[in-house]
């Protein structure tokens, strides 16, 4: 059973939607670039930062 969210508590969620898209869109350009410089330890991390916000956003869904 879901839930019921109060109208306030959603728009804040929905204000962190946002940033979460901004900051992935930050993190996969970061991704990008330390690919094109073949940085594998910037790489590795850059991964395991969009993981970090892909599950906040999967937990923010639900």
């Amino acid at each position: 059973m879901k839930q019921i969210v109060k109208p306030g508590n959603q728009k804040i969620i929905n204000n962190r939607i946002g940033v979460l898209r901004l900051e992935m869109d930050y993190e996969l350009a970061t991704l990008y670039e330390a690919m094109q410089n073949n940085d594998s330890k910037k790489t590795t991390e850059c991964k395991q930062k969009l993981e970090k916000l892909r599950k906040e956003w999967m937990k923010l869904q639900t």
